[in-house]
């Protein structure tokens, strides 16, 4: 079942990619406007880093708001996390975009090829997680 705040919280999510998009021009693809953030200062990165910071100070606002955060416990060594996190970079270029560029507004847009890339992401991460459950784990 979907809490309140999972629900408030894609609503918000949605809301922010069609703000975004009737505002900017712009799809709300994170690996998107975090790679325009790093391009040089000519290429007008300042709503990218105010998108990103709002990113980043979501949580801290809402623990400030007096909501209770879940806790998160990673129980991946650090050489295994980082390596997962350059796949997951690897194929945010291999397939042009992330999950929320394609999953959330590529599909909102009746992209062919983003509904493609998303059920690609989602069959990866469903054989990810069986593989590392059922196959490696003793």
């Amino acid at each position: 079942m979907v809490s309140i705040g999972e629900a408030l919280g894609g609503m918000l999510i949605g809301l922010s990619a069609a703000i975004l998009l009737l505002a900017n021009g712009r799809i709300a693809g994170i690996s998107g406007i975090l790679d325009g953030a790093l391009m040089p200062p000519g290429l007008q990165p300042g709503w990218r880093l105010a998108f990103l910071l709002g990113l980043f100070a979501a949580v801290p606002m809402l623990w400030l708001a007096g909501f209770e955060l879940p806790s998160i416990q990673v129980d991946a060594a650090l050489p295994v996390v980082a390596i997962a996190g350059l796949l997951v970079g690897f194929g945010t270029r291999l397939g042009s975009g992330c999950t929320s560029g394609h999953g959330v507004c590529g599909i909102a847009r009746g992209s062919g090829r983003s509904v493609a890339a998303t059920l690609t992401f989602m069959a990866s991460a469903a054989v990810t997680v069986f593989v590392v459950r059922h196959l490696f784990e003793a």
